[in-house]
């Protein structure tokens, strides 16, 4: 596949910018080769300075759940860029999309909007702690919440042991405010806070965990978190970047009927544009200033093109059956490959949930720990890549991100992915 202009461009952005990217996963250093650069995409399809098009599965990293360029977006977009692309004041829009939101989401009471996922975690974050009083965060490993300092750690060495840093520039004394423990471990929890609950403001998870995996959790678990947050006045934070508005239009607080004290918004609200938000009750949400003395603010939070961007898409996803929808494709995809996995007897699995999907050389079928995923079948992922791309399949381009079904793909598109990842799987398997 011709790749010459991708190449020269890459060139000329390592002049530019850190490993001539803007966010590290781009470089292509897990699966090897020259970042794609794109230029334009519609409906399902990207193409890259190339012309090559490929069926995309990234979808922008999961906003895009109604695909590329979806014409009521767009209009709504240069409807409202024609007033102005940002006043740093209040506008109508804001009110619309954070009643369309309210009014069908029976997990918040209101909610602030900022400009990022990172943002809003950071934001959420800062409430628990103004709210409680209290100063250390429990979070688990094979999460991620963002670029935020005290959440860009490891592991300890141990149960009840602080974080280490997993990024040069985080003090170890914000470190040392997080808890890591295992996912799907309820003694592991239930003994932290049992000797810790004191100085707890909260514990954050992706209840969907789909940044390291797709690491489902059981709904006990789910549930026991909840029940021991309840029991130890420690705040319950549901990190739905990636699973607000994908797995259905309450998340994950509405798939598993679970309430957590804040939710975190992102992406999939902005209909491609950045954005970001918590959201929280009544009573929580009025910590935060002018109300409150939780300080936190953005001249771009609410940007009047984010909001009506994402009004536009999320009405789409509340028409009848769009996520009914949306699994079925996701279903037919992930059936049809499994179904020649099955045949061949491969060590490969497909984890699915709504629209999401991951696959694993593994033959684990209830993967749900991060030390669970075996790296070393890493550079096999690095070749089923390539051969995707080869033959016009995009792929985040890493083993550990997940995949994306949008409303645009076709049933023919699917059955084009199913046998090209059918036949990728033959050629690294043998």
């Amino acid at each position: 596949m011709k790749q010459d202009n991708s190449q020269k461009l890459f060139e000329i952005a390592k002049t530019l910018m850190p490993g001539g990217v803007n966010s590290p996963v781009r470089a292509f250093k897990s699966v090897g080769g020259t970042p794609v650069f794109m230029k334009q995409g519609k409906g399902a399809y990207i193409t890259d300075e190339d012309d090559n098009q490929y069926i995309d599965y990234c979808c922008s990293w999961g906003p895009l759940i109604l695909g590329h360029a979806n014409e009521k977006v767009q209009e709504k977009i240069i409807e409202t860029v024609k007033n102005g692309t940002s006043f740093g004041a209040p506008t109508a829009l804001e009110n619309q999309l954070a009643e369309l939101i309210i009014s069908n989401h029976s997990y918040i009471e209101k909610i602030r909007f900022v400009s990022s996922g990172t943002e809003a975690v950071m934001s959420a974050l800062r409430l628990a702690r103004g709210v409680t009083g209290k100063s250390k965060i429990i979070k688990f490993e094979g999460c991620y919440h963002g670029h935020v300092d005290s959440l860009l750690v490891k592991a300890g060495s141990g149960l009840v042991t602080f974080g280490e840093s997993t990024s040069a520039g985080v003090p170890e004394s914000f470190a040392n405010e997080t808890i890591v423990l295992p996912l799907n471990d309820e003694d592991a929890v239930a003994t932290t806070l049992e000797k810790l609950s004191h100085e707890i403001a909260a514990i954050i998870i992706e209840p969907i965990p789909a940044n390291n995996g797709l690491l489902l959790q059981s709904h006990k678990f789910l549930l026991h978190l909840r029940e021991l947050c309840t029991k130890y006045n420690v705040l319950l934070i549901f990190d739905e970047v990636i699973s607000g508005f994908r797995v259905g239009f309450e998340g994950a607080a509405g798939l598993y009927k679970i309430q957590p004290d804040i939710i975190t918004f992102g992406k999939i609200i902005g209909g491609g544009m950045p954005v970001g938000a918590y959201g929280a009750s009544h009573e929580i949400m009025s910590n935060i200033s002018p109300l409150g003395n939780v300080y936190q603010a953005g001249t771009l939070s609410g940007n009047p093109v984010a909001m009506a961007a994402g009004a536009a898409q999320l009405n789409e996803c509340l028409q009848k059956d769009f996520y009914h929808d949306l699994q079925h494709k996701t279903d037919y995809l992930v059936d049809g490959i499994k179904k020649h996995i099955k045949e061949k007897n491969y060590e490969i699995t497909i984890y699915n949930i709504g629209s999401i999907f991951w696959f694993a050389f593994s033959d684990m079928t209830h993967l749900t720990r991060a030390d669970q995923i075996n790296a070393g079948k890493m550079t096999l992922f690095a070749k089923v890549y390539h051969y995707l791309l080869d033959n016009g399949i995009y792929f985040g381009p890493s083993g550990y991100e997940v995949g994306f079904v949008s409303q645009a793909h076709t049933f023919e598109d699917l059955d084009k992915t199913i046998k090209t990842m059918c036949d990728a799987f033959d050629l690294v398997m043998v």
